[in-house]
């Protein structure tokens, strides 16, 4: 367990890389733990309404970044995750959702038509549906959330990036017509010596300015 001043040192530690050390890399042991966290991230009802691509390959990372606003991030990074989430939730996908929960926690699809009923009437029938692509990109950033978090708590650098072309993205990773749309990335790795950035000291509102007890 972490003391809370661990904690707190580490989240005080993170900040937004500007410039990766590209010589250094991401262990596999410590990759599957980040790797983890955004299977582990929760979403509304549970139904994971995202795909995660970790972007290798040397030739596609260059393509994305021209679609990055050339941020350098992308190339230096270790591992490049590309966060996507589906462009609608149909019926087909709850069934498949409720599924997985039959196989994972051994009990009958029947005894689950009620939590299906709950989440039709919400996301399908309801009046969700008119924003339920908005909707799933929130729970995109949950996962974001927690994998930034994690990799913060490994001292392992991020760096979020919204400044992309997601219509590019989509083009560069073969998206169209999958269901699945680019909302976001996040370069993950370790700072480099000279990025100046790193010395900066945060700078947020005043807790009584952004917190309030009801």
């Amino acid at each position: 367990m972490f003391k809370n001043e661990d904690i707190l040192k580490q989240l005080n530690w993170r900040y937004a890389v500007k410039r990766f050390d590209a010589s250094k890399k991401i262990s596999a042991a410590d990759w599957e733990v980040l790797e983890q966290s955004l299977l582990l991230a929760p979403s509304s009802y549970g139904l994971q309404p995202w795909k995660f691509f970790i972007v290798q390959n040397p030739e596609v990372r260059k393509k994305l970044r021209e679609a990055s606003w050339r941020q350098s991030q992308v190339e230096d990074c270790s591992h490049f995750v590309v966060f996507t989430t589906r462009t609608d939730i149909i019926e087909k996908d709850i069934e498949r959702f409720l599924e997985r929960i039959s196989q994972v926690r051994s009990v009958t699809m029947e005894s689950l038509a009620g939590f299906k009923k709950s989440i039709m009437g919400d996301v399908i029938h309801g009046p969700r549906r008119e924003v339920i692509k908005w909707w799933t990109h929130r729970q995109a950033y949950i996962a974001m959330g927690f994998l930034m978090e994690t990799a913060a708590l490994m001292s392992i650098d991020t760096c979020p990036l919204e400044g992309i072309e997601p219509n590019t993205y989509d083009q560069i990773l073969n998206l169209q017509d999958s269901g699945y749309e680019t909302i976001a990335a996040v370069a993950l790795g370790y700072r480099s010596a000279e990025d100046k950035s790193q010395g900066n000291k945060k700078v947020r509102f005043d807790k009584n300015d952004v917190i309030q007890f009801v």
